[in-house]
């Protein structure tokens, strides 16, 4: 073979090779784009499936701040819980609130359980000493919250009309792009701050550092607090003025590896107060409201 046939064959086989790794490597992207692309579908499947379950918070129906002494338990008006309509009862019973420490009285005739033991008396623990006590009446629940120094009833009703009418979530397409890898700047000393709330409170949380990314060629930062190991980020942007929930947003992480962060806006969810008047979410802080639109995650709810 002369050496410019040589030559040329050698030419077709390098181009052809060449053409077989771009093949290979676009083969290789759809793959892993796809394969990403399922891993969100189903975590967006789950967290509409937690959503619809017994103890989801479509079932949320009261908030019932309990003062000290003696707060009566029934159905209808009068009561300072009100259990909804589906108890035909109408009195159940009484909490008594004294320093900080609740007992809950039954009266008889009434089928009730505390923990699914019939019972006629309890005391019952808060949500934040661990799991509390669930006092059960019928498709009615309900437990003890505190919030800074002030104690409350959540009621659930897994007959709720909010449950028997929920149809589905909605959210922005899949976007790869939104998949962002964040530099964790850890502080000296994890730090106090101050988290708003729709009580018009403030929660005390924990932060470890600083995140900061890129979107659209801008500079980002985001202060996320510690939950359970895991990073919690309270946020709003510019979505929220008509997208998204007008309130904020939440994300979670995985705690940093090697000072950097996965942030997955895909993954971005609404709070509980997006489908529950009942809930006591925290809000956004000043530091982790964005001038950007993220256009991804979960999008307002439509009832």
């Amino acid at each position: 073979m002369g050496e410019k046939k040589f030559n040329i064959v050698r030419s077709t086989v390098t181009a052809a090779f060449a053409i077989g790794l771009m093949a290979l490597g676009l083969v290789s992207v759809i793959f892993s784009q796809t394969g990403y692309r399922g891993e969100v579908e189903k975590w967006r499947a789950q967290h509409e499936t937690e959503l619809k379950t017994e103890d989801g918070w479509l079932t949320v129906v009261g908030l019932f701040w309990l003062k000290e002494g003696r707060n009566t338990i029934g159905s209808g008006s009068g009561y300072d819980v009100e259990l909804t309509d589906n108890f035909k009862g109408g009195r159940f019973g009484e909490i008594v609130l004294k320093d900080g420490k609740a007992s809950l009285t039954i009266i008889d005739g009434i089928d009730a359980t505390v923990d699914g033991v019939p019972a006629r008396s309890a005391d019952l623990t808060f949500d934040q000493n661990g799991k509390p006590k669930f006092v059960g009446v019928g498709s009615q629940s309900f437990f003890l919250i505190k919030r800074g120094d002030k104690y409350a009833i959540r009621l659930r009703d897994t007959n709720s009309e909010a449950r028997r009418n929920f149809k589905h979530l909605n959210w922005y397409p899949i976007d790869p792009k939104a998949r962002i890898i964040a530099k964790f700047e850890k502080y000296p000393e994890p730090k106090d701050v101050l988290i708003p709330n729709v009580l018009g409170g403030t929660f005390t949380m924990t932060a470890p550092g600083l995140l900061r990314f890129t979107i659209g060629g801008k500079e980002l930062t985001l202060e996320p607090v510690d939950e359970d190991g895991h990073l919690f980020i309270i946020f709003r942007d510019m979505t929220s003025r008509s997208a998204t929930y007008g309130s904020g947003r939440f994300l979670y992480a995985d705690a940093p590896v090697n000072g950097e962060v996965v942030l997955d806006f895909n993954r971005a969810e609404n709070p509980p107060c997006a489908f529950t008047a009942f809930a006591t979410c925290p809000l956004p802080p000043q530091q982790n409201r964005l001038s950007v639109a993220i256009k991804a995650g979960e999008k307002r709810y439509r009832r």
